[in-house]
């Protein structure tokens, strides 16, 4: 039996996907560059993934309206997390961008007239009420500003996997021009930065290559191996690993509020996706797969 064959196979690449993403907090905190610097040259290292990737597997470059847009939205995503990673804590940017599948019940029910169910009322309510504690933290610690932006990332990243759905659309494509687009527009910026160590280097190409590049091959290919549930459980790993490893390394804490604002968002998504997998319908197809 091939290690594909293998029913562990599937779960070991989500493992390996939400273990990369998780260092993303550790690393923007350690580089001393703007958040379009970083992500600007991050983008060429994990760029290069992608095009290994498609060259080993002879996968076809897709280009057409929907792999742009979803290119866009991955230009969004991963630069808006990096600029709310700056601007406030790293676990209140890596929570409220996993608000994702709520925006996508906003975008089902505004643009293709899904009449959400009363569970994705339900859902959309709960992590509302989470979304609630964290700006009312930041009234007070004043990461007002990072949390609109992590929000918006998470609209981007919703808006990403719904684009991802449609038959014209293709997740790699749409990934790895939305590194060259982000690769190009952002990586000129780096000419104002003045610290270029080999510490910084080697933690942006880290930054890259394997927190992003791999980590989404990762992704992409451990959902085709991996029940919904199971993708959702090991997924959920990288919001809770995320702000623990950065207040191991830097002594970033969360506030009590936005403590409980985490659990209330973490829970609501998780019940949901794996309530979604469970019994799947035309409006919870759409987002059982989502989470960074």
């Amino acid at each position: 039996m091939s290690f594909k064959q293998s029913p562990h196979f599937g779960p070991f690449m989500m493992l390996c996907a939400a273990l990369l993403f998780s260092t993303g907090g550790v690393l923007c905190k350690y580089i001393p560059w703007s958040p379009l610097a970083i992500n600007g040259v991050r983008s060429l290292f994990s760029a290069l993934v992608f095009a290994l990737y498609f060259r080993i597997t002879h996968h076809k470059l897709k280009c057409n309206r929907t792999v742009l847009c979803g290119a866009l939205c991955m230009t969004g995503v991963t630069t808006l997390f990096i600029v709310a990673n700056k601007l406030t804590t790293a676990a209140n940017a890596i929570i409220l961008q996993y608000t994702a599948p709520v925006w996508i019940i906003l975008f089902m029910a505004l643009l293709f007239h899904v009449r959400p169910t009363r569970r994705d009322i339900l859902t959309c309510a709960v992590v509302c009420a989470g979304i609630l504690c964290f700006f009312l933290d930041s009234l007070s610690s004043g990461s007002l500003i990072g949390n609109i932006i992590a929000v918006i990332s998470g609209v981007f990243y919703g808006g990403l996997f719904l684009l991802n759905r449609f038959p014209e659309g293709d997740a790699l494509s749409s990934m790895v021009l939305g590194q060259v687009l982000s690769f190009l527009l952002l990586a000129p910026t780096v000419v104002q930065e003045t610290v270029f160590t080999p510490q910084v280097w080697g933690a942006v190409f880290v930054m890259g290559f394997f927190q992003v590049g791999v980590a989404y091959l990762c992704f992409s290919i451990g959902t085709k191996y991996t029940n919904p549930v199971s993708a959702s459980l090991i997924a959920g790993i990288e919001p809770i690993l995320n702000p623990i490893l950065v207040a191991i390394m830097w002594g970033e804490t969360i506030a009590p509020l936005s403590l409980l604002g985490a659990a209330i968002v973490v829970a609501a998504i998780l019940a949901y996706q794996i309530r979604g997998a469970s019994a799947p319908s035309p409006q919870t197809h759409a987002v059982s797969g989502v989470s960074k």
